[in-house]
């Protein structure tokens, strides 16, 4: 059953995903989707490897407040474009995870974002780098870059098909909408099928959700400005997670990311696309347990916020 942290008057809704007395992680999920949508594999194999798992909906999506809309018909990516005010910042964005931390009676915990969720624990990590034991980004945009200069890294063919795509409003239009969602995130060739988005269509459908539709909220969540520090800033032990055959993002991105955090380990894997295939949840958990574990053999350090 979801819970609800607040930051100020938006509500935030979260969910444990067990592993109780494990250390603490916050999954952080990208643009325009849910909670629902980390894979429940992914998250067994987390909750293997001895870590406490929780993961939270963007204000904008899932069960959290939706805020309303200011423009209609836009795709998300002409946010970059636009001068206009946005609905709120990328600080509010990173205040809405401490608010989950908070609720959980988390003092500090290791952060796993991907996509925009990677995006966002990086401005997580800068702006509240006493909450974070450790950083993953998997499949993200560097944090330092801003408006059009995000475009350098983004492939426009699978953009181009994401406009392209329409499905009725009905069950078996969200299932197949999903469906072709996963398929342009994947790496070229690999088999996707109803299986790989089933079970986050019908979470979403039995709460009564569908954030992957809303482009209006998307929208908003992409225009949310920046204003915080460098990625130079933060000092949590990071690794920067990329696939070498992801549509979406190119590889640079992630190298660009490891690059600006001081000693952020790169790993790029071959094969990997955007979407969170079966075939990598086993290698991404022991990577984080690995990073973990290189945190606990550390002394403890003081930082200030």
């Amino acid at each position: 059953m979801p819970r609800f942290a607040y930051n100020d008057e938006i509500q935030i809704a979260f969910e444990d995903l067990g592993g109780a007395g494990g250390d603490p992680l916050l999954l952080v999920m990208g643009l325009g989707t849910s909670r629902f949508w980390w894979p429940d594999g992914l998250v067994d194999e987390l909750v293997h490897r001895g870590f406490h798992v929780a993961a939270y909906d963007h204000r904008d999506a899932g069960q959290s407040t939706h805020l309303p809309g200011r423009r209609e018909g836009r795709p998300p990516v002409a946010a970059l474009l636009r001068h206009a005010p946005p609905a709120y910042s990328a600080e509010d964005l990173t205040d809405d995870a401490v608010a989950v931390l908070d609720a959980l009676g988390w003092e500090r915990a290791h952060l796993f974002g991907h996509s925009m969720g990677g995006l966002v624990a990086q401005r997580i990590a800068i702006r509240h780098p006493q909450r974070v034991h450790t950083l993953t980004t998997s499949s993200a945009v560097p944090s330092d870059v801003k408006g059009l200069r995000v475009l350098r890294y983004l492939r426009l063919a699978p953009l181009a098909r994401f406009a392209r795509l329409h499905y009725p409003e009905t069950p078996q239009g969200n299932l197949a909408l999903a469906l072709a969602v996963a398929r342009i995130l994947a790496a070229p060739g690999q088999h996707i099928d109803e299986y790989d988005v089933r079970a986050f269509v019908d979470k979403e459908a039995a709460h009564q959700v569908a954030s992957f539709r809303d482009q209006k909220a998307q929208s908003r969540q992409i225009g949310a400005k920046w204003r915080g520090g460098p990625l130079a800033r933060i000092t949590a032990p990071s690794l920067v997670l990329h696939g070498l055959r992801d549509p979406l993002l190119r590889v640079s991105a992630a190298r660009d990311i490891a690059g600006a955090v001081p000693g952020a380990r790169l790993r790029v894997l071959p094969g990997v696309g955007h979407f969170l295939v079966g075939d990598v949840w086993a290698a991404y958990a022991d990577e984080l347990r690995a990073l973990a574990d290189h945190v606990h053999d550390q002394p403890p350090t003081l930082c200030e916020d």
